[in-house]
């Protein structure tokens, strides 16, 4: 998936400014888009797991190392995709949050 191609699905999904972004829909589209990376690699129905870091810091060393290397289209798509992913799981859990509170109050 190039660039463009990503642009207009996001567009297509949450409308101009993502305006109808919510945290369902947004891990619905994040599910879809990493679907399509994963089909690009594939060449078996074998799932291996293959790695080297040891600790959550070393996972995160190792995947922004690994965005360095990709090329720049793909590396925007990957990063985009996990920053939209960290903000809206901060919404969600925002909103559980709330949402415990005036259930709390039922009790």
């Amino acid at each position: 998936m190039n660039l463009d191609e990503f642009r207009k699905l996001v567009k297509q999904e949450f409308g101009d400014n993502l305006k109808h972004a919510t945290p369902a829909n947004v891990g619905e589209l994040l599910d879809r888009v990493e679907e399509e990376f994963s089909s690009d690699r594939k060449s078996t129905h074998r799932i291996v797991i293959d790695e080297p870091c040891t600790s959550y810091e070393g996972v995160i060393k190792d995947f922004f190392a690994q965005m360095l290397e990709l090329p720049p289209e793909e590396a925007m798509v990957r990063l985009w995709t996990l920053a939209l992913d960290l903000a809206f799981a901060s919404i969600e859990s925002q909103y559980a949050d709330r949402f415990a509170e005036l259930f709390k109050e039922m009790e």
